[in-house]
């Protein structure tokens, strides 16, 4: 996956389509959120559950434990590999306590011009519904009504191998949740095996979503308009 994806909708309409039964920690907003050219290291609203019920929280896209911040290390990273997250030891922490959910509209990517490779032509990919999506991300966060966010609060998308015609966009993809599946990922005693088996087994599938060219403004992350998810052509996939 690379690095954009949209979040324009309200926290109201997140909810509505997630269908949460259980008690809320927080007043959802009914403005829409118009972001339509989310980047890393912006804050991104994440739903996750707290002791008193399900909160959001304006985190960092981006993780890294305490010790991998320390001078000389990596940064932190906005993708977790779900074929690794479950046994690394970069992950462990957050994979088992740390499990939050995007929620969000489409993402973006880049695919390179096979003429010349300095080209790259940009694309939209959605639910072809055109529902509100939920991507399985894990990290560390604000706990409790009081706490502020530390230094070391951030998150990171969980992804997946791409299949079939996606492949020729990008090889990677968000794990995206249905609304069920969603629900049972912010449980607070889901087990962690269980969790990688909702994340590898019932995320949604490659046709249940669809892609089209957009223009190249979203490459500069001061374009904030909604025309940047307009397809440039009529041609959808």
């Amino acid at each position: 996956m690379c690095g954009r994806f949209t979040q324009y909708q309200s926290e109201v309409r997140y909810l509505e389509k997630l269908n949460w039964q259980a008690p809320l920690a927080f007043e959802p907003n009914d403005e829409p959120i118009d972001r339509y050219n989310v980047a890393p290291t912006t804050r991104v609203q994440l739903l996750h559950w707290d002791e008193d019920g399900l909160r959001v929280s304006a985190v960092p896209w981006g993780y890294a434990p305490h010790w991998a911040r320390a001078k000389g290390k990596r940064p932190p990273a906005i993708n977790a590999r779900l074929e690794t997250a479950v046994t690394s030891r970069y992950w462990s922490s957050v994979w088992k306590h740390g499990r939050c959910l995007v929620p969000a509209d489409g993402w973006y990517e880049w695919v390179k011009d096979l003429d010349d490779a300095k080209r790259k032509q940009p694309y939209y990919i959605k639910l072809k519904t055109d529902e509100p999506m939920y991507y399985a991300a894990i990290g560390h966060f604000p706990r409790g009504a009081d706490e502020e966010l530390s230094d070391s609060a951030g998150f990171a998308i969980v992804t997946s191998a791409s299949d079939q015609g996606m492949v020729d966009i990008h090889d990677r993809m968000p794990v995206v949740l249905p609304p069920e599946i969603a629900r049972e990922w912010l449980e607070a005693g889901l087990a962690p095996e269980r969790a990688e088996d909702l994340a590898r087994r019932h995320a949604e599938p490659v046709e249940s979503f669809e892609w089209y060219e957009v223009g190249k403004d979203v490459g500069n992350v001061k374009n904030k308009g909604a025309g940047l998810i307009c397809p440039t052509n009529t041609s959808v996939q």
